[in-house]
């Protein structure tokens, strides 16, 4: 239902405050005020959906664009081009931290605004829904003295969740930890944060050649955008630091395609990766109303071929008072690799991308098939939630930017010949039909 506003009485000022602390209330991750025709229409995103959330009369939109500008620093008077800007102020005993949009429509101006929420940051990185062999690989990977730490995935899968978590766990007194980022989303206390600024000069790659004269002994990138940085930050880890930083691909597999792209040289590319951290995010299931039902054919045919096990019930959606839906937040999907000697070598002296996706997926990762898998056993995700990730389109600009069912089923397979649990018998993606009750 939409929420209802009085327009004739309510100040503009207030409306504006309503929205932001209701949204962020619920749980929001963004705000969405679109200009239509004849309304403006407010839609909020909750665990990864859009919904709407209420009606601004075109009359009130003006002034209501006009307030977001202000309190976020933009210029009013500018409505032809795009604007960014932020909001970090309490309202009502509720610290705001929120990052804003604006660009140019046919309608009018459409505003989007990004709730940053660090909770899950400074839960730490055991609360990251990590299995437990992920997680031992991942303190692996933090432990190791020098190299690049990438986490990847698309827009909103929670990158920057979860390096500020390993930036926390980093973060002592013995450790120099410098970021450079754009823009700086989470102010960690002991840790030196440097914002870019590209009118006055300030690039990533210029602050990271500064960087490196500072005695660092962790540097995080905020995105690895460029070759130009890239080149740098392999660089920079083979020098004795180690480098965390984020990347825009689907998987291990893409993500080291993604930066052979980039003609680092590959002696360097091998000698500096570490290790790859991928991942998706899925809506996590209400724990106190999801039932559990007995799985179909398809079903129980891909937890046998890809788990090796017998799973005869999982989880459904249900819905209560306190979730609506049968969801309440969201979970991460992992795929963990890391590099090893293998790997390396492979990169060193270059190989074909079928034996590179061999090597990879014999290594002793698990996919984000079966990750997903196991978390939809344990009941924390749906089998219907995690198809959907894995077949949606991200925003991978590589010519790989799908990870479809077929592609993950593969890499699965290619995962579990290794560890002999298929009793080498292959799995073709034929091999399973889509029923109508799933």
């Amino acid at each position: 239902m939409l929420k209802v506003f009085d327009f004739e009485k309510m100040p503009v000022v207030e409306i504006v405050n309503e929205i932001l602390l209701d949204a962020s209330k619920r749980g929001a991750s963004d705000i969405h005020f679109d200009p239509l025709e004849s309304f403006m229409k407010v839609r909020i995103r909750i665990d990864g959906a859009l919904i709407d959330y209420a009606e601004i009369p075109n009359v009130i939109k003006k002034n209501l664009i006009t307030r977001i500008k202000i309190i976020s620093g933009m210029n009013i008077t500018e409505s032809r081009l795009p604007q960014d800007g932020s909001i970090n102020a309490p309202l009502q005993n509720v610290n705001l931290d929120l990052r804003v949009s604006s660009i140019p429509t046919g309608n009018g101006e459409k505003i989007v605004i990004r709730i940053l929420d660090y909770t899950m940051s400074l839960s730490g990185i055991e609360q990251l829904g990590f299995s437990e062999k992920n997680y031992k690989k991942v303190l692996h990977m933090m432990g190791v003295p020098n190299g690049i730490i990438l986490v990847t995935g698309a827009t909103g899968s929670g990158k920057s969740t979860t390096v500020y978590s390993m930036i926390q766990k980093l973060n002592k007194e013995e450790t120099n930890i410098i970021t450079v980022e754009d823009p700086i989303e989470m102010n960690i206390e002991g840790v030196n944060q440097i914002q870019t600024n590209s009118e006055i000069g300030l690039t990533f790659a210029t602050a990271l050649r500064a960087i490196l004269r500072q005695d660092p002994n962790v540097i995080m990138i905020g995105e690895i955008r460029d070759r130009e940085t890239d080149k740098i930050a392999v660089r920079a880890s083979i020098t004795g630091h180690v480098v965390l930083s984020t990347l825009h691909t689907n998987n291990s597999l893409n993500t080291i395609e993604r930066l052979l792209d980039m003609e680092v040289e590959r002696y360097l590319l091998a000698s500096s990766l570490t290790g790859i951290i991928s991942q998706k995010l899925a809506r996590k299931l209400c724990q106190a109303c999801k039932i559990k039902r007995p799985t179909n054919e398809y079903e129980k045919k891909m937890f046998r071929r890809l788990l090796n096990e017998d799973v005869n019930e999982i989880f459904s959606a249900n819905g209560c008072e306190i979730c609506g839906n049968g969801y309440q937040g969201r979970i991460a999907i992992h795929e963990v690799l890391i590099i090893n000697q293998d790997i390396k070598d492979a990169l060193s002296v270059g190989i074909t991308r079928e034996k590179l996706r061999d090597l990879v997926y014999t290594s002793d990762v698990t996919t984000l098939l079966q990750d997903g898998l196991e978390k939809v056993r344990d009941g924390f995700t749906t089998f219907e939630e995690l198809l959907k990730i894995i077949e949606l389109e991200n925003d991978d600009i590589s010519k790989n930017g799908k990870l479809d069912l077929k592609t993950s089923i593969d890499y699965t397979n290619i995962s579990h010949s290794n560890n002999n649990i298929n009793n080498n018998k292959s799995i073709e993606f034929e091999d399973f039909e889509i029923v109508d009750d799933i």
